[in-house]
């Protein structure tokens, strides 16, 4: 096994005892851990790179798909063995996909940390996807689709992708839509997990009372999954705005709108400032959206803006909820907010606020040992690295009005955005 050394702690880490390490199985599967020996629990979480992003429209949905039923079944366990694993030791397992990554995820006191890896590696290496359980599954997932169509302020950054997105795969919703699912067969999702859920496309994540080393081992013991040298290729992500205007006519009281334009990737120098940015323009209460537009006006329950950051793209948008009498003046405030920032600029106290703001809401999300353990995952899938909590302060604390300003220029062009409205019906 290739293992690498503890990196050195930074002073506030030595303070909290905790202690980060990495190790590369025979086969390739990646085991990250961070030590935490002051609590009684721990979460571990299996991340496969792979998500909706890799499919075609034909099978779009697949991976969510397959997660779902790799809890109706696997070599060991039936599906209520599965669903009592963990919880009869008063556990959590769970599983979500997004465009980028799948992971399986499981919280437990320390002392079944051992059963939560058993589990997991079962429900990822030996699936059963008996015939009958997929055809009664897709029955829940287009229940959960038509749950999701009615949740307008939900499935309007579906639409928006759409828009964003273009051509590309990225444009797919993740749940996938409703021919594509009924098409799935017990054959695509055997080739689709042989071609995707590679050991070197896997990271075996943990955080809380445990011993890395034992922990290695007990990896190794259960995910016997052989290296495959398939070479990993994705389409890359789209750099052409291709902006859009679409209104639609819902049976809804409301109007729901979306504006959003081709952002930065996770990997761009320009995260953290486009992170402050996002904070101080539309992140809680004491943002410019939510004081000027709620606040000052109100004309809105819900006012936000979004940064989403993936490996090689991204976008930067704002959501908010309104009357239909309101939907062109929302806009337009929108809009001025984006104006005043380009041309104002921020002043040192608001970003200096900013990034007090942010730097609290990280250290307190660290206090859940589930938030840790997502970070360790998709920290290394991203970036095959781990950035202390002290690192990423430092960066934070380096994005200057200078950072900001170049990040708003680069964005806030209204030609750039493409628009998606929800026009409410008033019910009838």
């Amino acid at each position: 096994m290739q293992k690498n050394s503890p990196r050195g702690n930074s002073p506030l880490n030595l303070s909290l005892q905790t202690k980060y390490q990495k190790t590369v199985l025979p086969n390739g599967i990646r085991v990250v851990t961070e030590t935490i020996p002051y609590v009684r629990s721990a979460s571990c979480g299996v991340w496969i790179n792979v998500g909706s992003r890799d499919e075609d429209e034909s099978k779009n949905g697949i991976s969510h798909f397959i997660e779902h039923m790799v809890f109706k079944g696997t070599r060991r366990y039936s599906n209520l063995q599965i669903a009592r694993s963990l919880e009869s030791v008063g556990g959590y397992l769970n599983a979500f996909t997004t465009k980028e990554h799948t992971c399986f995820y499981a919280r437990v006191l320390d002392v079944h940390l051992n059963k939560a890896i058993d589990v997991l590696s079962d429900l990822i290496q030996y699936p059963l996807f008996n015939p009958r359980e997929i055809e009664k599954e897709k029955l829940v997932v287009l229940e959960e689709l038509k749950n999701i169509e009615d949740d307008p302020d939900d499935i309007i950054h579906d639409y928006l992708d759409k828009n964003i997105y273009h051509k590309h795969s990225l444009a797919l919703p993740v749940i996938g839509q409703t021919e594509s699912i009924k098409s799935i067969t017990q054959e695509d999702m055997f080739d689709y997990m042989k071609d995707h859920f590679l050991p070197d496309r896997m990271v075996v994540a943990a955080a809380g009372n445990l011993d890395h080393d034992k922990f290695v081992e007990t990896v190794n013991k259960y995910f016997t999954v052989k290296r495959n040298n398939k070479k990993f290729s994705r389409e890359k992500g789209p750099t052409i705005n291709f902006a859009s205007h679409e209104i639609i006519d819902r049976p809804h009281s409301q109007a729901y709108i979306c504006i959003g334009t081709l952002g930065y990737s996770i990997k761009s120098k320009m995260r953290y400032a486009v992170l402050v940015l996002n904070t101080l323009l539309g992140d809680g209460m004491s943002s410019r959206l939510f004081q000027n537009i709620r606040e000052k006006y109100g004309i809105a329950y819900a006012v936000y803006s979004f940064a989403n950051l993936l490996s090689d793209t991204g976008n930067f948008g704002v959501y908010i909820g309104t009357d239909n009498e309101n939907i062109n003046r929302s806009l337009d405030m929108i809009y001025k907010e984006f104006s005043v920032l380009k041309e104002k600029g921020v002043t040192r106290a608001e970003l200096e606020r900013t990034k007090t703001q942010m730097k609290g809401n990280m250290m307190l999300g660290l206090e859940n040992m589930s938030n840790r353990m997502m970070r360790l995952g998709s920290g290394e899938l991203y970036f095959e690295e781990y950035m202390t909590l002290d690192d990423v302060i430092r960066k934070i604390d380096k994005v200057s009005e200078e950072n900001i300003s170049e990040v708003t220029n680069k964005l806030l062009n209204r030609e750039n955005f493409s628009t998606v409205i929800f026009r409410g019906m008033n019910g009838k």
